[in-house]
């Protein structure tokens, strides 16, 4: 058995990382803690787990855990991780973190997307990005996972095959998306609240969100050159979900035909990313609860432009899920175990 930690297990992506553990055939999870409920047991601060986990959420011991634990996640904000992980808690166990420190190669990036100085470069080189169905080989090895963003798994993997196959300009991205409140975390946030959402669609951190370099660095490497593209956020009052409907302007020559090929080369072979039929579109709610990706596109001759639709949860592929996933490849098991929930609906 596998034995796991959750640190921050009481935010959503947290909570939803242990309703995945637990009903993992290979987990034993150990250890989960949390700073505001200290001493209480889990259930107590989620009644959706009475009766299932007796676990008491414990105060932070990363050391402790790294003596315990094959595998630790870290469900943190920004700019917590890079001050915990050390090399020598790395050789001690698995490191998964679902924030941002670990995600940008390019330093001066994070510092300027982030506004902090980054605090774990030194760990920079170790770290593997954490998008499964891209980078398989390398986390097999992997001891510090990033756990991409919500955002940027959605969009990241639905334009890989068209940037990776030259059937796209490249300076031509333009990526609208949309996500529910959850993706936010639980934190009290005025613009979260009920009755500033609901009811209600806008845009947000427009042209300066913070998931747009790491979208733009993971899309450079697909494109094989340095990518520059538009991504506008927006908040919908739905509690779960990701849609991102990506435009670019398609190559001379290119049809329907050549875009469907790349995207069966890519991802035809892909448990968790699952294509539409012609004609259909991605929707949030073929895709809640669940650790799958649905991709559809259409390719509008009249205006040139590929238009390609991804949907995800994103407490699950946009987080949770992916970071079962990417446990599961480093140690050597089916990526789907524990994750092979149908979607949800209605919910």
């Amino acid at each position: 058995m596998i034995q796991a930690g959750v640190i921050g297990a009481t935010g959503y992506a947290g909570s939803e990382l242990v309703r995945l553990l637990l009903q993992h055939p290979n987990v034993e999870l150990k250890t989960v803690t949390s700073q505001r409920y200290i001493g209480k047991y889990f259930c107590d601060v989620y009644e959706n787990y009475r009766q299932m986990s007796p676990l008491i959420c414990e105060e932070e011991d990363i050391e402790k855990m790294a003596e315990q634990c094959d595998v630790v996640f870290l469900a943190l904000p920004h700019g917590v991780a890079a001050k915990k992980v050390t090399k020598e808690i790395l050789q001690k166990t698995v490191i998964i973190d679902f924030g941002a420190d670990f995600r940008l190669q390019n330093v001066q990036d994070y510092e300027k997307w982030y506004g902090l100085e980054h605090e774990g470069k030194d760990l920079l080189k170790e770290a593997v990005y954490g998008l499964c169905e891209i980078n398989r080989e390398k986390i097999k090895t992997a001891r510090l996972i990033a756990n991409p963003g919500c955002y940027t798994t959605c969009s990241i993997l639905s334009l890989t095959p068209l940037l990776a196959e030259g059937l796209a300009e490249n300076n031509s991205l333009i990526i609208d998306a949309k996500s529910g409140v959850s993706g936010a975390g639980r934190g009290t946030v005025t613009e979260s609240l009920y009755c500033e959402a609901n009811e209600s669609i806008k845009a947000y951190k427009v042209a300066a969100h913070r998931h747009t370099p790491e979208i733009e660095e993971q899309l450079s490497y697909a494109a094989k050159e340095k990518i520059t593209l538009s991504f506008t956020p927006h908040l919908t009052p739905m509690n779960r979900g990701i849609l991102a409907t990506c435009y670019a302007t398609a190559k001379a020559g290119v049809t329907e035909k050549n875009v469907r090929d790349a995207y069966e080369k890519w991802f035809g072979e892909e448990y968790f990313i699952r294509m539409t039929k012609k004609g259909v579109f991605p929707e949030t709610r073929w895709v809640k609860g669940s650790n799958f990706l649905d991709i559809g596109w259409m390719v509008d001759q009249r205006t040139n432009r590929i238009i390609v639709i991804g949907a995800i949860d994103n407490l699950v592929k946009g987080a949770a899920g992916q970071a079962v996933q990417n446990m599961n490849i480093v140690f050597g098991l089916a990526e789907n175990t524990g994750l092979c929930q149908p979607p949800m609906f209605p919910a």
